[in-house]
């Protein structure tokens, strides 16, 4: 396993490069999860526009006008912010090539860098704006298409993705949570894929509203980028071993064409320093599993990369606003529904069953999935007909 990007090249190019240990593989995969789908989605947002199916939005800027005082502010924080830690990064290199995420959480810093850095950005900030201001700023409309707002949603995406897999999470782990708060809440581990899902989905499907984008083809859009994001986001769980693993797998490997290790598999040197002591290793990352599991988030990479493929090649067949995602919702819920009957997870005790959070979501997204269809093409239908 790889834990950060220091491993992964010291094993697959025997090269030792110790800047690459501050690069953690999960937050790695994630970032490119983020980008694929944001690539992606901007695809398929302007095949919808060429088509007519989504339109762009009128909006007023004004130019012309000088830096104000939040402006500068704003600049000035993210200029300290910069200074304070990077410049403290590289001081401090012993510390946070073995615990990033500790000094990013401390107090620990560079001042002087830090208030250096803030000075360079405000008087930026202010340079530019005084070259481009005009004695009376200027009012402009210009049409905002779509596919424009990617950023956007993708900034949102993150913040809100994080803080509802952080909330789904801890209240998947209620006992873990109480007994350390404010450790659960800080921690870079245990994300719940399903709540950064919901709350993203809610936050971004609001702002589309607002911006007067129809959201049928929004989600629509968004299917297939969520499946490929999901895929891709897997592979950092599978390659620096958080802990999503599977059950216990001791049984033998039953077929010949198969790599024992996508059978049953040891973790080791996973980020989460679980198991046994691996002999003769030194340093942060030196356990394995002492017995074997699945390697579920292998199977999920394949099946939702699959399953993506599928979802793309479908899309400009099915011209139902909604079906889709209604499809991606069935599609996504069946896989996670499945997986979980070999992956290590909480379940509730509820009226004598006994499922996984993730389990009782999945189960809901499938009979919503088909309800959703179902209502996209009822109401379709009485667009035509009327």
């Amino acid at each position: 396993m790889y834990p950060n990007l220091y491993y992964a090249f010291k094993d697959l190019f025997g090269a030792e490069l110790p800047f690459l240990k501050i690069f953690q593989t999960f937050g790695f995969f994630v970032a490119i999860a983020f980008l694929a789908a944001a690539y992606v989605l901007t695809i398929e947002l302007r095949r919808r526009e060429r088509l007519g199916w989504l339109k762009g939005v009128p909006e007023v800027m004004e130019t012309g006008k000088p830096a104000s005082t939040s402006d500068l502010v704003v600049n000035g924080i993210l200029g300290f912010l910069l200074g304070f830690k990077i410049v403290g990064a590289v001081m401090a290199w012993g510390t946070i090539s073995q615990d990033l995420q500790g000094f990013l959480l401390s107090g620990e810093g560079s001042w002087l860098a830090g208030i250096v850095v803030a000075a360079l950005f405000v008087w930026y900030k202010y340079q530019d704006r005084k070259k481009k201001s005009l004695s009376t700023p200027e009012k402009k409309t210009v049409v905002v298409m779509p596919h424009q707002r990617v950023p956007d949603f993708t900034v949102m995406a993150a913040i809100a993705g994080l803080i509802g897999a952080k909330i789904f999470h801890n209240l998947e782990n209620w006992n873990d949570f109480v007994q350390d708060p404010w450790g659960s809440l800080i921690s870079f581990s245990g994300l719940t894929f399903y709540g950064g899902l919901i709350v993203a989905a809610v936050v971004i499907i609001r702002y589309a509203a607002k911006k007067h984008i129809n959201t049928f083809h929004l989600v629509d859009s968004a299917a297939p980028a969520l499946m490929l994001a999901y895929g891709v986001g897997r592979m950092g769980c599978h390659f620096a071993g958080d802990g999503d693993w599977g059950i216990t797998n001791t049984r033998p490997n039953p077929f010949s064409w198969l790599p024992d290790w996508a059978w049953s598999y040891t973790y080791p040197h996973n980020v989460v320093n679980e198991g046994i002591p691996i002999p003769g290793c030194e340093g942060k990352y030196c356990r394995m599993l002492e017995l074997p599991v699945y390697p579920t988030p292998l199977y999920e990479i394949i099946a939702c990369l699959l399953l993506f493929l599928v979802l793309w090649s479908i899309r400009k067949k099915i011209t139902v606003p909604g079906v889709i995602f209604g499809i991606y919702l069935m599609l996504n819920g069946v896989e996670r529904f499945f997986i979980e009957k070999i992956r290590v997870n909480t379940k509730y005790d509820i009226l004598g069953f006994h499922p996984t959070q993730a389990e009782i979501i999945s189960f809901l997204m499938v009979v919503g999935g088909a309800v959703f269809i179902w209502y996209c093409r009822k109401a379709y239908s009485a667009k035509i007909t009327s």
